[in-house]
């Protein structure tokens, strides 16, 4: 039989796929971009046959449609290893929950740890000559995830962009056991607003720390894209790219010519990422481009592979951190927001790397709702607050008031460090917390 002909044998409705889902199933809908749509809708309006149905996914880019059924928990539970917006809001109706990790970790997760998926639904792209669905750019942990599903079905979506690899990113059709076709938008990430004053300065400080020839890891969020930004009208070159998430700001720097991974140690020319998600700029640039490779996150994000890669700079922000150098990236005390992703792997990895740096960012302040100052450095962590970097990885840390390097600093140079790049307002309250904690010496500077 023809891959064609086996195409034919297996295409069927959204509607008559998810019939296979039962109360009770484990039901994973892949990551990010390549969360499924028609299939979604068509498992949303089944709500009433279905109780416990646990699903998995993460990095939604849309609110699903099975979040809109009523009584939702009855009948569906999210569990994301790593939540955006969408998910976050599904938490107090008591259907969403958060799987902690490493993301370095996720696809052993599905090969030794969990639970089998039941079913798998991801959008893919059309199959290729060869039998193969590219999972677009979400490889991450999809080749696991298939690996221990028992009923796997693809939807194949026209306007998903081939993204070129090596290994583990896409699926035969000899695997999969049934298609449906649906063609929708991929789904956007807003580039975000224009950077603000305080994420150029932040930028400006990093931006003057990386050397030509670096490879560079970006999280997510305004200052790491105003570093992007800042990098693409900058003298560097000969850049190279290695990170968890590829977004806009490194097609930026192509296009400005900064990028071309001539030094790299490793898969030298490419750009490596585990996902990606952005503008249509963004999934343009990935589609069939050989100069980006699609791998999974236990490349992408294992540390002994970031160190061998010389000069390697980690660039990620934090939700606040404390005068011990103790990193929150993931939550508002008890109250959740992302999850950890990759930023510990980068900056274990970034440490191990000859020439490498791994910065954390924030801003020294913010306001709150009632538009009160606060500050970001804290002297302990608020209650319930999640540690995702601990204090003895944390290596640069940034804000607008100024850079420092805690490692091989004791407990008092920690917390003079830290302290001189909080916010003025907030300095001498810190000193005294300091103080009460006995991580302040006489002799540091007032």
């Amino acid at each position: 039989m023809s891959f064609e002909q086996e195409y034919k044998q297996k295409l069927t409705t959204a509607e008559e796929a998810v019939k296979v889902v039962k109360s009770g199933d484990w039901v994973d809908f892949g990551w990010c971009a390549g969360t499924p749509v028609a299939l979604d809708a068509a498992l949303a309006a089944r709500y009433e046959e279905l109780t416990d149905v646990k699903l998995r996914g993460g990095v939604l880019l849309r609110q699903l449609e099975i979040f809109k059924v009523p009584d939702v928990a009855k009948h569906f539970t999210w569990n994301s290893w790593h939540m955006s917006g969408a998910e976050r809001k599904m938490i107090a109706s008591g259907c969403s929950f958060y799987g902690p990790m490493r993301y370095s970790e996720l696809p052993r997760f599905y090969r030794e740890n969990i639970e089998p998926n039941d079913v798998l639904m991801i959008q893919v792209a059309p199959m290729d000559q060869h039998g193969y669905f590219n999972f677009g750019p979400q490889a991450s942990h999809l080749a696991a995830a298939c690996e221990i599903s028992k009923k796997i079905i693809v939807e194949v979506n026209k306007n998903m962009p081939r993204c070129l690899g090596g290994f583990e990113e896409g699926i035969h059709i000899s695997k999969v056991d049934m298609i449906v076709e649906h063609d929708s938008p991929i789904g956007i990430l807003p580039a975000g607003g224009p950077a603000t004053e305080v994420d150029e300065a932040v930028a400006k400080l990093i931006v003057n720390e990386i050397p030509n020839g670096a490879c560079l890891q970006l999280g997510i969020g305004g200052m790491p894209n105003a570093v992007g930004s800042l990098i693409a009208q900058s003298d560097l070159k000969d850049l190279g790219v290695h990170t968890e998430m590829y977004v806009d700001g490194f097609v930026d720097m192509v296009n400005a010519g900064k990028i071309t991974g001539a030094r790299k140690n490793i898969d030298k020319g490419r750009q490596v990422y585990a996902f990606g998600a952005g503008t249509q700029k963004l999934y343009d640039y990935l589609d069939n481009n050989p100069a980006c490779m699609s791998a999974p996150v236990n490349y992408t994000n294992d540390a002994r592979v970031i160190g061998q890669i010389d000069n390697f700079m980690s660039i990620n922000n934090a939700v606040n951190l404390d005068l011990f150098g103790q990193v929150n990236a993931e939550s508002a005390g008890t109250k959740h927001i992302s999850g950890a992703g990759g930023q510990l792997d980068f900056v274990m990895g970034a440490y191990l790397s000859k020439g490498g740096k791994s910065f954390i960012c924030c801003s020294s302040a913010f306001q709150d709702k009632e538009g009160n100052l606060k500050s970001r450095i804290l002297p302990t962590l608020d209650n319930g607050s999640i540690v995702t970097d601990t204090r003895c990885n944390t290596m640069y840390l940034v804000t607008e008031y100024g850079i420092v390097n805690l490692k091989g600093m004791t407990t008092w140079q920690r917390a003079e460090a830290i302290i001189s790049i909080a916010h003025p307002n907030f300095r001498e309250d810190l000193i005294a917390s300091a103080e009460k904690m006995k991580i302040w010496r006489n002799s540091n500077k007032r």
